[in-house]
């Protein structure tokens, strides 16, 4: 097999990430009457588990805090909070703008969810994803979201410090990091919501060009990466996530194929990664949440892998909420995460006295 025989194989498990100027397209619900603003802080948070990573990869990164409108007068009260992951191609910063979110969080508080803060960490990186994975070329991206943000929102924030008060949603690359994170640290969230997950299955192949090949051969810095076409950005992302090698610079990653041959040892360490191949190993932990929740549109590219996601975890008897709603991956991210993801949370998450 060629190497672009591979690239396109995967491609194919994460060709229907829209780049970033079609994932703003989306339905937008009207203003709640009588919704209180919310209060956006954008902090910057250190990340530990981000040092010493060989991409070079910032380690002190931007947060977008979203504290709910009475916040900053009941000094004594503290708060439930959720962790919101964004996708692939987009930060923080324009995940918030593409939900609307100083609007669908002040709606959903509006429209009767118990008030909690909101937080959207950020995980953009020199190919423009992390994959919230554990990687010493990206740096540990799991570790950054479950640990470092966490410990920093309780250190500095008005939270409820227990599992029970914390929630953890994505979408898109972040619903894979929703359910990767959300299935190894369960000491850390009480409750997971996975909206439109990707790269839920293992890799396979297919045909491609020598075009691509090049392309990709040719990548030897950031600059060369912001080059190439959507698409086979994600395939460095890919590799830098889950094939690191600290001997193999200067990205310092194996790529799937080398010298036109396959690389078995490659393709193993993405299966390894994909939620739908080690999902059977976490299910002790899986069964520690008090509530899980999925939602893919019908015509979503994405749709398989949610499906079988929800099949396996009703095989285990872990009880989940899924819902495959009239829509593509982007048209109502917007409409679920007020309507949907933080009624879910507010139902879900322990926000009184005596939260365990």
């Amino acid at each position: 097999m060629k190497k672009a025989g591979l690239i396109v194989a995967v491609l194919a498990g994460i060709s229907v990430w829209q780049p970033a100027p079609a994932q703003v397209k989306t339905e937008v619900p009207p203003p709640e009457p009588g919704a209180r603003p919310v209060v956006l802080e954008r902090i910057t948070i250190h990340g530990a588990s981000l040092e010493g990573n060989l991409e070079g990869n910032a380690v002190d990164r931007e947060a977008l805090v979203f504290l709910p409108p009475s916040y900053a007068k009941e000094k004594k009260r503290r708060y439930p909070v959720v962790y919101a992951l964004h996708g692939y191609s987009i930060g923080a910063a324009q995940w918030s703008q593409e939900i609307h979110a100083t609007q669908t969080v002040a709606g959903a508080f509006a429209k009767g969810v118990p008030e909690m803060i909101v937080v959207l960490p950020d995980s953009k990186t020199v190919h423009n994803g992390s994959m919230y994975s554990s990687s010493v070329t990206t740096g540990d991206f799991e570790k950054y979201v479950a640990r470092d943000v966490v410990a920093y929102m309780d250190a500095h924030y008005r939270t409820i410090a227990k599992r029970s008060s914390r929630g953890l949603v994505g979408h898109s690359m972040g619903g894979y990091g929703a359910s990767r994170i959300g299935m190894k640290h369960p000491e850390v969230f009480g409750s997971l919501y996975i909206m439109s997950p990707c790269c839920m299955a293992a890799r396979g192949a297919g045909p491609a060009t020598a075009e691509m090949e090049k392309a990709l051969a040719a990548v030897q810095s950031a600059a060369d990466s912001a080059k190439l076409p959507f698409m086979m950005r994600t395939t460095l992302a890919t590799a830098s996530a889950w094939s690191p090698n600290p001997k193999n610079p200067p990205l310092y990653f194996d790529l799937p194929v080398k010298d036109g041959a396959v690389q078995k040892d490659v393709l193993d360490r993405w299966a390894a990664n994909a939620p739908l191949v080690f999902v059977h190993q976490y299910i002790g932990n899986l069964r520690q949440y008090k509530a899980i929740a999925m939602d893919v549109g019908d015509k979503d590219g994405l749709r398989g892998g949610a499906q079988r996601l929800h099949e396996i975890l009703d095989t285990y008897g872990i009880v989940n909420a899924f819902e495959v709603y009239a829509g593509d991956h982007t048209s109502a991210v917007p409409v679920r995460f007020q309507n949907f993801v933080l009624p879910f949370f507010g139902r879900s998450l322990c926000s009184g006295m005596g939260c365990q």
